[in-house]
């Protein structure tokens, strides 16, 4: 039988998703997170829309990287709970967890003399046992990703070696090859430059939907996230200041109220989504 307090909370998680009339498998429930001591959120919830393009955006420091970690595990709540298919997240087995969640950090530190190839059979780890070795269908999902990422010409080069770029692109590679329903994506266009910025965002969109990944990113660029997002979460000094549609949400206030920041809102020529021109504050 539940304890009380657990069936309560996923009552409560499953009467928001009636409420917003949409599916939501990954939710942060009133959530306290910190470092050693330091607050960064507090009292903060979230409901990831499925089988949607959501982007997180805020100043810097405002703790989207922080939110994002606790909704993949990587950071645990100080008080509240991530839940994911209506289940504490970290009441779940590591394994199960990784065949749902991808993750790509800010940052994140390339083994010794390893391989493009071998780094990108990482991301089939999850799916490997004692019962089940590598098989054809890793393969093909090893040398699939590679292909989507524009890698699979450096599959014999080190990593290490790569340009920031490159190994960026290597790193998503991995991402992909774990083929999970969810993938989280923390400032993914990081060293890439305008080109492979769009590319890949275009990737992710067509993952969103075609393959109805759920795709959740940290992205500093407003435009790329009003032109990309479905869903827009607008986080401040630790709190959801705002949420929903970008066509809705995104107004000069908005912006002044996130990044203090003066702006003209206009319609982007391209998709139709709304566009920040900033004008400074002077």
């Amino acid at each position: 039988m539940k304890e009380k307090g657990v069936a309560v909370a996923e009552n409560r998680v499953a009467e928001t998703q009636a409420n917003a009339g949409e599916r939501v498998r990954l939710s942060g429930q009133e959530l306290t997170l910190g470092y050693e001591g330091r607050q960064v959120c507090r009292d903060l919830t979230v409901n990831i829309p499925d089988g949607q393009f959501t982007v997180i955006v805020g100043p810097n420091g405002c703790g989207k990287s922080t939110l994002l970690k606790s909704l993949c595990r990587l950071l645990k709540p100080e008080a509240g709970t991530v839940y994911l298919d209506g289940k504490d997240i970290h009441t779940l087995p590591t394994r199960d967890v990784a065949k749902t969640l991808g993750l790509l950090p800010q940052s994140a530190n390339v083994p010794e003399g390893i391989k493009v190839a071998d780094l990108v059979a990482r991301g089939r780890y999850p799916h490997q046992n004692m019962f089940r070795q590598w098989s054809e269908d890793d393969e093909q999902a090893v040398a699939r990703a590679m292909a989507v990422t524009g890698v699979d010409g450096l599959a014999d080069h080190m990593v290490d070696q790569l340009s920031g770029g490159q190994r960026q692109r290597v790193w998503i590679a991995m991402v992909l090859a774990q083929q999970t329903p969810v993938i989280l994506l923390d400032e993914p266009t990081t060293y890439l430059d305008i080109a492979h910025q769009i590319e890949l965002l275009d990737l992710f969109r067509q993952l969103n939907r075609e393959s109805g990944h759920t795709v959740i990113a940290v992205l500093h660029d407003l435009n790329h996230a009003c032109r990309y997002a479905d869903h827009l979460i607008a986080v401040r000094e630790g709190a959801v200041v705002a949420h929903g549609d970008p066509a809705s949400l995104v107004t000069p206030d908005l912006i002044q109220q996130v990044f203090g920041l003066n702006s003209l809102i206009i319609e982007d020529p391209v998709s139709g989504t709304p566009m920040v021109i900033p004008k400074g504050n002077r």
